[in-house]
């Protein structure tokens, strides 16, 4: 399966001085006309981690590109959306786009300052302990009416009696990945049989060295107990970047962008295995390692406050040895 590359958009940055979000948008196309990205992805979060809303921002990448994929991921609110009108509003997505949207579904559990606890209680009183019950009967709930026939649906959460939404997707099926991150421990299992089970993908990060390719190991296996296809099940790192004559410095930077962007919850031993940085060279080989860890498919964030300069090292010293 050839190697994809995504960049991925960091629409907080806004709000930490990165410039306006016509400034990060407008890499999109500049992404697209560079013919070295695949797609080009946003983040999500509603009160949790507050950004420029995720539907909205992809609505005006469908306009501004014509062939990147476009994805949001993860899609922390997933769990708090009324899905029916996640499914409607998705659908119309890929009706615009002409059949160009990813969707990598996740919980959103963000335990810092109880973050995504009070953002359940503003949102329909979800509670962090449902959440991954209910960004599973989401999934069935989207799949369902993405066929677009008219449906019954009694689960634990939602209710519908005679429901059909219109437009449907132009893809079918309209994929739907699953977004997961588990730390050794109780929910490791948990965590990657779902994704085995529910999801046409996996999107996941590398925060502990190695992590990716016992993370893709066990998917895979799962699958094979789920009697399901593994031979082109996509796997995406998303990733950081940030190219610079020294990776200590690259990294310091890294690390203060990250806690600029979501406070100061990721310490150095996890900004280092998250972040392809240094040289030219020395990014290549990080990437590299990614890939032979399992991933099909990387997607980067650019983790400076400089996102211009970032880009063309990224695009003219490093993706071309990759791609």
């Amino acid at each position: 399966m050839p190697i994809n590359f995504g960049l991925t958009l960091p629409q907080r940055g806004a709000f930490i001085g990165l410039g306006s979000i016509t400034d990060i948008l407008s890499l999109a196309p500049r992404a697209e006309e560079s013919g070295l990205f695949s797609s080009v992805w946003v983040g999500d979060s509603i009160t949790a981690k507050p950004r420029p809303e995720a539907v909205a921002l992809l609505g005006s990448l469908a306009g501004m590109t014509e062939r990147l994929r476009l994805g949001v991921g993860c899609m922390a609110s997933f769990p708090v959306r009324d899905p029916a009108l996640f499914a409607y509003q998705w659908a119309t997505l890929d009706l615009i786009s002409e059949g160009r949207m990813d969707l990598a579904a996740c919980t959103g559990i963000v335990t810092a300052d109880g973050a995504s606890r009070a953002e359940g209680r503003h949102f329909g009183g979800v509670t962090d302990i449902d959440r991954a019950a209910r960004m599973e009967e989401n999934i069935e709930l989207c799949r369902l009416l993405w066929s677009g026939e008219e449906i019954d649906f009694e689960g634990r959460f939602h209710s519908y009696s005679a429901l059909r939404i219109q437009p449907k997707p132009v893809q079918d099926p309209c994929p739907i990945w699953i977004a997961a991150n588990p730390a050794p421990g109780k929910y490791w299992e948990r965590s990657l049989r779902r994704v085995a089970r529910l999801a046409d993908g996996f999107q996941t990060c590398a925060l502990f060295p190695g992590i990716l390719r016992l993370m893709v190991d066990d998917v895979v296996k799962y699958r094979h107990e789920e009697q399901k296809n593994s031979q082109e099940f996509p796997v995406m790192a998303y990733h950081n970047v940030n190219i610079g004559k020294e990776r200590e410095q690259c990294l310091d930077e890294s690390k203060e962008f990250l806690d600029a962007y979501y406070g100061p919850v990721f310490s150095p031993q996890q900004v280092e295995p998250w972040t392809a940085a240094g040289t030219p060279d020395e990014v290549i080989s990080d990437i590299k390692d990614l890939i032979d860890q399992g991933a099909t498919a990387v997607t980067l964030r650019m983790t400076s406050p400089n996102q211009n300069a970032q880009f063309r090292l990224l695009t003219e010293h490093v993706l071309p040895a990759l791609v």
